[in-house]
């Protein structure tokens, strides 16, 4: 993959960048952008803007250890989807009841936030659908994988990675489990997501919910780049 020795001024920046590596998807039947809230909204919304392809969101949370969130221990998705990593809860000696409070704090803002995102909006039927699924980077990659998991649960016909900046960890985790990888950089050693973003801020709900009214308002106007739910082969069910 193409690799970049300097800064990306942003996550929009960053999708603009990706968007060239996936040229033959432009337009492509049966094609989604799929993005991780949050900041995987803003580097979604260029990729699909740039390919004319619809954009959704699969509302993923990381199970932080409980006095170092910053860290996975795992995480859920939309659909009751969880994935624990139970070598980093060993070696953290990490009681199961903490665990379990975890999930259950951590599923209750999953819900929250899919509920307010979405604010009306059906979601897109993902079944035999080719996915680009996107966020603003992977450290460990643990949030990717359940949200790979989710996908493939729901009946899609090919997943590709859209990330930025990810690590040799997570890039080794993933790549066996979709058909396409694509990212501008894998530095070695890895330290942190956000020192290859010039503005690498914190987005808040009402910046996803902005992103994504952009993406619904196109859709409603691009004379069909979008489905909505129960058009696609009769199914009723989005993911």
């Amino acid at each position: 993959m193409r690799q970049i020795s300097s800064l990306i001024s942003n996550r929009r920046q960053a999708g603009l960048a990706l968007a060239p590596q996936f040229e033959s998807w432009r337009r492509r039947p049966q094609s989604v952008v799929v993005a991780l809230p949050r900041g995987g909204v803003e580097v979604g919304l260029a990729i699909a803007q740039s390919l004319d392809l619809p954009l959704d969101v699969l509302v993923v949370r990381k199970l932080g250890l409980p006095l170092f969130e910053e860290f996975a221990m795992g995480a859920i998705a939309s659909g009751g989807h969880m994935t624990l990593t139970m070598e980093v809860i060993a070696q953290e000696e990490v009681p199961d009841n903490e665990v379990q409070r975890v999930i259950q704090r951590e599923s209750m803002e999953l819900i929250r936030r899919e509920q307010r995102y979405r604010h009306g909006h059906t979601p897109l039927v993902l079944r035999h659908r080719h996915v680009i699924l996107v966020d603003d980077g992977m450290a460990t990659g643990s949030t990717m994988l359940v949200a790979i998991n989710a996908l493939r649960t729901a009946g899609v016909a090919s997943i590709a990675l859209a990330v930025p900046i990810l690590s040799r960890e997570a890039l080794d985790r993933v790549k066996s489990l979709t058909d396409q990888v694509a990212y501008l950089h894998q530095p070695e050693p890895f330290y942190a997501i956000g020192q290859w973003y010039e503005n690498f801020g914190q987005l808040s709900d009402d910046d996803v919910i902005q992103l994504l009214d952009q993406a619904y308002a196109r859709a409603a106007t691009s004379g069909g780049v979008s489905y909505k739910a129960g058009e696609l082969e009769g199914d009723q069910h989005g993911i």
